[in-house]
């Protein structure tokens, strides 16, 4: 029996970003049913955009999985509770994960379409970056691909690596996890040693 990684990645990474919204949610007071639409959008925002530019039906619409994801994701934030507040960096964790995951997700079916790697590169980004940006504006925060932490260059980079595997025909499986890896990897590397674009300054008028 075939094993279909990319399914696998997805709910890995609807379950990271599902906690990550929920845990932000909690800071905010938000009640169990805000959480659980917040885990929700921030999990399923950036594949409906994704999906909705390669024109084709938004995948939780034929797929109850991630309804169910994400009430598992906001019951285990609730059982586990004290521990994840506890920890200071668990909504940078999992919001990593989830950006690693859903990126190679992203590209993944957009290479199955045809697309350019270019396009599907974008597509990626699109995927792991659009359900954080509707969370943080959700909850009244600076997105953080609007931050100066490296975030969208890391999916970038996991494309790149992606599709550099794939030229060499090394198999999905292998570069699915090689390119998520390649994402997170870089995004734990970037805060961690605090490497980051140059921020923009104010233009003085005269």
């Amino acid at each position: 029996m075939e094993i279909n990684l990319t399914l696998i990645l997805d709910l890995l990474g609807t379950f990271a970003f599902a906690v990550s919204g929920i845990r932000l949610a909690s800071k905010k007071e938000i009640d169990w049913f805000g959480a659980f639409v917040i885990g929700l959008v921030t999990s399923i925002g950036g594949g409906t955009l994704r999906d909705l530019l390669l024109d084709v039906t938004p995948f939780w619409m034929t797929n109850h999985t991630y309804f169910l994801t994400t009430a598992a994701a906001l019951a285990a934030v609730l059982i586990f509770k004290e521990k994840l507040l506890k920890w200071n960096n668990t909504l940078f964790i999992f919001d990593t994960i989830g950006l690693g995951l859903f990126t190679i997700v992203g590209i993944t079916k957009s290479v199955n379409t045809g697309l350019s790697f270019g396009v599907c590169i974008a597509m990626g980004t699109i995927t792991g970056t659009v359900g954080g940006v509707i969370r943080d504006i959700l909850l009244n925060e600076v997105p953080l691909l609007f931050k100066k932490d490296i975030y969208a260059l890391a999916c970038i980079a996991g494309g790149l690596v992606y599709f550099g595997w794939i030229y060499i025909n090394i198999t999905q499986n292998i570069t699915e996890v090689i390119g998520a890896l390649t994402v997170i990897i870089i995004r734990l590397i970037a805060v961690k040693y605090h490497i980051h674009l140059p921020q923009m300054k104010p233009i003085q008028s005269k």
